[in-house]
Protein backbone atom coordinates (compact mmCIF):
# COMPACT_ATOMS: atom_id res chain seq x y z
CA UNK A 1 0.00 0.00 0.00
CA UNK A 2 2.90 2.42 0.61
CA UNK A 3 5.47 1.26 -1.94
CA UNK A 4 6.38 4.79 -3.01
CA UNK A 5 6.64 6.18 0.52
CA UNK A 6 9.13 3.48 1.49
CA UNK A 7 11.06 3.57 -1.80
CA UNK A 8 14.78 4.48 -1.74
CA UNK A 9 14.17 7.45 -4.07
CA UNK A 10 11.50 8.99 -1.84
CA UNK A 11 13.52 8.49 1.34
CA UNK A 12 16.61 9.95 -0.34
CA UNK A 13 14.58 12.97 -1.45
CA UNK A 14 13.14 13.59 2.02
CA UNK A 15 16.54 13.21 3.69
CA UNK A 16 18.50 15.45 1.29
CA UNK A 17 16.09 18.20 0.20
CA UNK A 18 14.75 20.32 3.08
CA UNK A 19 11.16 21.50 3.15
CA UNK A 20 10.99 25.29 3.42
CA UNK A 21 8.04 27.34 4.60
CA UNK A 22 7.78 30.95 3.44
CA UNK A 23 5.27 33.71 4.25
CA UNK A 24 5.04 36.60 1.77
CA UNK A 25 1.55 37.95 2.49
CA UNK A 26 0.38 40.18 5.34
CA UNK A 27 -1.76 37.26 6.48
CA UNK A 28 0.76 34.98 8.21
CA UNK A 29 -1.58 32.00 7.85
CA UNK A 30 -0.73 31.90 4.14
CA UNK A 31 2.38 29.71 4.08
CA UNK A 32 4.09 28.54 0.90
CA UNK A 33 5.76 25.14 1.30
CA UNK A 34 8.50 24.29 -1.16
CA UNK A 35 11.47 22.08 -1.95
CA UNK A 36 14.24 24.11 -3.58
CA UNK A 37 16.93 21.84 -5.02
CA UNK A 38 19.85 22.38 -7.36
CA UNK A 39 22.39 25.20 -7.77
CA UNK A 40 21.10 28.39 -6.12
CA UNK A 41 23.22 30.39 -8.55
CA UNK A 42 20.63 29.58 -11.23
CA UNK A 43 18.20 32.48 -11.36
CA UNK A 44 15.70 30.96 -13.82
CA UNK A 45 14.64 27.64 -12.27
CA UNK A 46 11.92 25.17 -13.14
CA UNK A 47 8.94 25.53 -10.80
CA UNK A 48 6.50 22.63 -10.42
CA UNK A 49 2.85 23.32 -9.54
CA UNK A 50 0.72 20.38 -8.32
CA UNK A 51 -2.91 19.48 -9.08
CA UNK A 52 -5.80 19.82 -6.62
CA UNK A 53 -4.84 16.64 -4.76
CA UNK A 54 -1.08 17.20 -4.82
CA UNK A 55 1.49 18.50 -2.38
CA UNK A 56 5.08 19.59 -2.96
CA UNK A 57 6.25 15.97 -2.55
CA UNK A 58 4.41 14.55 -5.58
CA UNK A 59 7.14 15.68 -7.97
CA UNK A 60 10.02 14.20 -5.98
CA UNK A 61 11.19 12.03 -8.88
CA UNK A 62 11.33 15.01 -11.22
CA UNK A 63 13.25 17.03 -8.63
CA UNK A 64 15.83 14.26 -8.22
CA UNK A 65 16.26 13.74 -11.95
CA UNK A 66 16.44 17.35 -13.06
CA UNK A 67 18.81 18.40 -10.28
CA UNK A 68 20.97 15.45 -11.27
CA UNK A 69 21.26 17.05 -14.70
CA UNK A 70 22.31 20.36 -13.16
CA UNK A 71 19.03 22.24 -13.06
CA UNK A 72 17.52 24.13 -10.18
CA UNK A 73 14.00 22.86 -9.45
CA UNK A 74 11.42 24.21 -7.01
CA UNK A 75 8.39 22.08 -6.16
CA UNK A 76 5.62 24.13 -4.57
CA UNK A 77 2.59 23.69 -2.38
CA UNK A 78 0.49 26.83 -2.41
CA UNK A 79 -1.36 28.25 0.60
CA UNK A 80 -5.07 28.95 0.82
CA UNK A 81 -6.15 31.44 -1.85
CA UNK A 82 -9.79 31.86 -2.82
CA UNK A 83 -9.29 34.09 -5.83
CA UNK A 84 -7.08 33.73 -8.93
CA UNK A 85 -5.78 37.30 -8.75
CA UNK A 86 -4.96 36.76 -5.09
CA UNK A 87 -2.99 33.65 -6.04
CA UNK A 88 -1.12 35.48 -8.80
CA UNK A 89 -0.24 38.32 -6.44
CA UNK A 90 0.99 35.88 -3.80
CA UNK A 91 3.04 33.90 -6.35
CA UNK A 92 4.62 37.12 -7.64
CA UNK A 93 5.59 38.05 -4.09
CA UNK A 94 7.10 34.58 -3.62
CA UNK A 95 9.25 34.99 -6.74
CA UNK A 96 10.33 38.42 -5.48
CA UNK A 97 11.23 36.89 -2.12
CA UNK A 98 13.29 34.19 -3.85
CA UNK A 99 14.86 36.88 -6.07
CA UNK A 100 13.72 35.19 -9.27
CA UNK A 101 12.98 37.46 -12.22
CA UNK A 102 11.84 34.75 -14.64
CA UNK A 103 10.97 31.08 -14.32
CA UNK A 104 9.89 28.01 -16.29
CA UNK A 105 6.53 26.73 -15.01
CA UNK A 106 5.44 23.09 -15.12
CA UNK A 107 1.83 22.70 -14.03
CA UNK A 108 -0.35 19.61 -13.69
CA UNK A 109 -4.12 20.02 -14.04
CA UNK A 110 -5.03 22.94 -11.73
CA UNK A 111 -1.32 23.73 -11.47
CA UNK A 112 -1.21 24.19 -15.24
CA UNK A 113 -4.22 26.50 -15.19
CA UNK A 114 -2.66 28.60 -12.42
CA UNK A 115 0.60 28.75 -14.39
CA UNK A 116 -1.28 30.11 -17.43
CA UNK A 117 -3.15 32.67 -15.34
CA UNK A 118 0.10 33.84 -13.72
CA UNK A 119 1.75 34.26 -17.14
CA UNK A 120 -1.34 36.18 -18.26
CA UNK A 121 -1.40 38.34 -15.14
CA UNK A 122 2.27 39.33 -15.51
CA UNK A 123 2.30 39.76 -19.31
CA UNK A 124 3.12 43.48 -19.10
CA UNK A 125 6.21 42.66 -17.04
CA UNK A 126 6.88 39.03 -18.02
CA UNK A 127 7.95 36.60 -15.30
CA UNK A 128 7.47 33.34 -17.25
CA UNK A 129 10.00 31.99 -19.77
CA UNK A 130 7.99 28.91 -20.73
CA UNK A 131 4.96 26.83 -19.79
CA UNK A 132 4.74 23.03 -19.70
CA UNK A 133 1.11 22.04 -19.21
CA UNK A 134 0.31 18.48 -18.20
CA UNK A 135 -3.33 17.35 -18.43
CA UNK A 136 -4.29 20.97 -17.96
CA UNK A 137 -7.14 23.18 -19.15
CA UNK A 138 -7.77 26.78 -20.17
CA UNK A 139 -11.41 27.34 -19.19
CA UNK A 140 -13.02 26.29 -15.90
CA UNK A 141 -16.47 26.08 -17.50
CA UNK A 142 -15.60 22.55 -18.72
CA UNK A 143 -16.27 21.27 -15.18
CA UNK A 144 -19.81 22.72 -15.01
CA UNK A 145 -19.23 23.59 -11.35
CA UNK A 146 -19.34 27.40 -11.40
CA UNK A 147 -22.37 27.55 -9.13
CA UNK A 148 -20.89 24.98 -6.75
CA UNK A 149 -17.60 26.90 -6.61
CA UNK A 150 -19.13 29.41 -4.23
CA UNK A 151 -20.11 26.72 -1.73
CA UNK A 152 -16.95 24.60 -1.47
CA UNK A 153 -15.87 26.58 1.59
CA UNK A 154 -18.97 25.30 3.43
CA UNK A 155 -18.39 21.61 2.69
CA UNK A 156 -16.73 19.29 5.24
CA UNK A 157 -13.33 17.85 4.41
CA UNK A 158 -14.61 14.28 3.88
CA UNK A 159 -17.02 15.47 1.17
CA UNK A 160 -14.33 17.52 -0.58
CA UNK A 161 -12.01 14.50 -0.58
CA UNK A 162 -14.79 12.37 -2.02
CA UNK A 163 -15.18 14.86 -4.89
CA UNK A 164 -11.44 14.70 -5.67
CA UNK A 165 -11.24 10.91 -5.33
CA UNK A 166 -14.01 10.59 -7.90
CA UNK A 167 -11.46 11.57 -10.57
CA UNK A 168 -9.05 8.75 -9.75
CA UNK A 169 -8.97 5.55 -11.79
CA UNK A 170 -11.59 2.97 -10.84
CA UNK A 171 -11.47 -0.79 -11.25
CA UNK A 172 -8.39 -2.94 -11.89
CA UNK A 173 -5.21 -0.98 -12.64
CA UNK A 174 -1.56 -1.76 -13.23
CA UNK A 175 0.29 -2.38 -9.92
CA UNK A 176 2.53 0.61 -10.58
CA UNK A 177 -0.48 2.85 -11.11
CA UNK A 178 -2.08 1.42 -7.97
CA UNK A 179 1.02 2.47 -6.01
CA UNK A 180 0.80 5.94 -7.55
CA UNK A 181 -2.88 6.26 -6.61
CA UNK A 182 -2.13 5.13 -3.04
CA UNK A 183 0.57 7.78 -2.81
CA UNK A 184 -1.75 10.50 -4.09
CA UNK A 185 -4.51 9.44 -1.70
CA UNK A 186 -1.99 9.72 1.15
CA UNK A 187 -1.06 13.23 -0.02
CA UNK A 188 -4.74 14.13 -0.33
CA UNK A 189 -5.32 13.05 3.27
CA UNK A 190 -2.63 15.50 4.39
CA UNK A 191 -4.62 18.49 3.08
CA UNK A 192 -7.05 20.20 5.44
CA UNK A 193 -10.54 21.46 4.66
CA UNK A 194 -9.49 25.02 3.76
CA UNK A 195 -6.71 23.85 1.46
CA UNK A 196 -9.02 21.51 -0.45
CA UNK A 197 -11.94 23.93 -0.58
CA UNK A 198 -9.78 26.78 -1.86
CA UNK A 199 -8.18 24.64 -4.57
CA UNK A 200 -11.53 23.36 -5.78
CA UNK A 201 -12.79 26.95 -5.79
CA UNK A 202 -9.87 28.08 -7.99
CA UNK A 203 -10.43 25.03 -10.19
CA UNK A 204 -14.12 25.75 -10.76
CA UNK A 205 -14.79 29.48 -10.38
CA UNK A 206 -15.68 31.24 -13.62
CA UNK A 207 -12.43 32.01 -15.44
CA UNK A 208 -10.57 31.37 -18.68
CA UNK A 209 -7.14 32.04 -20.15
CA UNK A 210 -6.64 34.97 -22.54
CA UNK A 211 -4.03 33.52 -24.92
CA UNK A 212 -3.22 36.79 -26.71
CA UNK A 213 -1.62 38.00 -23.48
CA UNK A 214 0.86 35.12 -23.36
CA UNK A 215 1.50 34.59 -27.07
CA UNK A 216 5.23 35.27 -26.57
CA UNK A 217 5.58 32.46 -24.01
CA UNK A 218 6.84 29.09 -25.27
CA UNK A 219 4.25 26.38 -24.49
CA UNK A 220 4.46 22.60 -24.35
CA UNK A 221 1.30 20.52 -23.89
CA UNK A 222 1.55 17.01 -22.40
CA UNK A 223 -1.41 14.63 -22.69
CA UNK A 224 -1.98 10.93 -22.10
CA UNK A 225 -3.93 8.47 -24.21
CA UNK A 226 -5.57 6.50 -21.40
CA UNK A 227 -7.97 7.55 -18.63
CA UNK A 228 -8.11 11.28 -17.96
CA UNK A 229 -10.40 13.60 -16.04
CA UNK A 230 -10.40 15.92 -19.07
CA UNK A 231 -12.69 15.38 -22.03
CA UNK A 232 -11.41 15.17 -25.59
CA UNK A 233 -13.10 18.52 -26.25
CA UNK A 234 -11.12 20.15 -23.43
CA UNK A 235 -7.87 18.82 -24.86
CA UNK A 236 -8.77 20.00 -28.36
CA UNK A 237 -9.50 23.44 -26.95
CA UNK A 238 -5.98 23.59 -25.53
CA UNK A 239 -4.55 22.73 -28.95
CA UNK A 240 -6.62 25.50 -30.56
CA UNK A 241 -5.57 27.97 -27.89
CA UNK A 242 -1.88 27.25 -28.47
CA UNK A 243 -1.57 26.27 -32.15
CA UNK A 244 2.22 26.66 -32.06
CA UNK A 245 2.72 24.67 -28.86
CA UNK A 246 4.93 21.63 -28.85
CA UNK A 247 3.06 18.45 -27.93
CA UNK A 248 4.09 15.39 -25.95
CA UNK A 249 1.79 12.37 -25.84
CA UNK A 250 2.10 9.44 -23.47
CA UNK A 251 0.32 6.12 -23.87
CA UNK A 252 -0.40 5.60 -20.18
CA UNK A 253 -0.35 7.45 -16.91
CA UNK A 254 -3.88 8.66 -16.36
CA UNK A 255 -4.50 12.01 -14.76
CA UNK A 256 -1.90 11.59 -12.04
CA UNK A 257 1.29 13.70 -12.33
CA UNK A 258 3.02 11.32 -9.98
CA UNK A 259 6.44 9.94 -9.23
CA UNK A 260 7.52 7.49 -11.89
CA UNK A 261 8.08 3.87 -11.04
CA UNK A 262 11.32 1.96 -11.29
CA UNK A 263 11.77 -0.40 -14.25
CA UNK A 264 14.59 -2.88 -14.71
CA UNK A 265 16.28 -1.55 -11.62
CA UNK A 266 16.54 2.01 -12.93
CA UNK A 267 14.26 4.82 -11.71
CA UNK A 268 12.59 6.65 -14.59
CA UNK A 269 12.67 10.05 -12.95
CA UNK A 270 11.86 12.24 -15.89
CA UNK A 271 8.25 11.57 -16.72
CA UNK A 272 5.52 13.62 -15.03
CA UNK A 273 3.05 10.73 -15.21
CA UNK A 274 2.97 7.26 -13.82
CA UNK A 275 3.77 3.99 -15.58
CA UNK A 276 5.34 5.00 -18.89
CA UNK A 277 7.84 3.28 -21.13
CA UNK A 278 11.47 4.24 -21.63
CA UNK A 279 10.83 5.35 -25.22
CA UNK A 280 8.10 7.70 -24.07
CA UNK A 281 10.38 9.09 -21.39
CA UNK A 282 13.06 9.79 -23.99
CA UNK A 283 10.55 11.59 -26.19
CA UNK A 284 9.44 13.66 -23.21
CA UNK A 285 13.07 14.55 -22.42
CA UNK A 286 13.55 15.71 -26.01
CA UNK A 287 10.75 18.23 -25.49
CA UNK A 288 12.78 19.79 -22.70
CA UNK A 289 15.85 19.76 -24.95
CA UNK A 290 14.14 21.91 -27.56
CA UNK A 291 13.67 24.64 -24.96
CA UNK A 292 17.42 25.39 -24.84
CA UNK A 293 17.02 28.74 -26.53
CA UNK A 294 14.47 29.95 -23.96
CA UNK A 295 16.48 29.34 -20.82
CA UNK A 296 18.58 32.48 -20.98
CA UNK A 297 22.29 33.03 -20.90
CA UNK A 298 24.08 31.07 -18.22
CA UNK A 299 21.00 29.02 -17.32
CA UNK A 300 20.67 25.29 -17.98
CA UNK A 301 18.09 24.66 -20.68
CA UNK A 302 15.23 22.25 -20.20
CA UNK A 303 17.03 19.34 -21.78
CA UNK A 304 18.29 15.90 -20.95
Amino acid sequence: MEEIKVSPDYNWFRSTVPLKRIIVDDDDSKVWSLYDAGPKSIRCPIILLPPVSGTAEVFFQQVLALTGWGYRVISLQYPVYWDLMEFCDGFRKLLDHLQLDKVHLFGASLGGFLAQKFAECTHKSPRVHSLILCNSFSDTSIFNQMWTANSFWLMPAFLLKKIVLGNFAKGPVDPKMADAIDFMVDRLESLNQSELASRLTLNCQNSYVEPHKIKEVAVTIIDVFDQSALSLEAKEEMYKLYPNARRAHLKTGGQLPLPVQERRGQPLHTDPLASVSRDEVRRHQSVYGERRGAAGAGEPALSA
